[in-house]
């Protein structure tokens, strides 16, 4: 599957679970490891969890791999490494702790409004 599809089935199922503050972050300049990287914020330990879950579970419906889930234990950050693409799902402490979008330090190629999030 290309990434742009899978980043497509992504997003929607981080939607679908209303994760926050969903941003995509092109890295096919940075690293030959992924194209992509998705951070979403949660607000507890459950909502981590079922994000990754949607996630997981819509991809592999669409017929793509995912390779591994890590972080379900504690639920403060949840990676899930779909091998284009990694998506970060995280509490907003943990979020603004590491603030991966600065670590990669380059603009977003795309981002869901704060006002958008809230108004659903």
């Amino acid at each position: 599957m290309d990434t742009p599809a899978l980043q497509q089935i992504v997003v929607s199922a981080l939607e679908d679970i209303k994760a926050r503050d969903i941003e995509v972050i092109d890295t096919s300049r940075h690293t030959p490891l992924f194209d992509r990287i998705i951070v979403a914020s949660a607000e507890s330990n459950r909502q981590t969890r079922a994000l990754a879950r949607n996630v997981h579970d819509k991809v592999r419906e669409a017929g793509a791999d995912v390779i591994s889930i890590e972080g379900e234990e504690t639920g403060e950050w949840v990676l899930v490494d779909l091998g284009s693409i990694v998506v970060h799902i995280m509490q907003p402490a943990v979020r603004s702790y590491y603030r991966l979008e600065e670590l990669w330090n380059t603009t977003p190629a795309s981002r869901k409004p704060a006002h958008a999030a809230a108004g659903e």
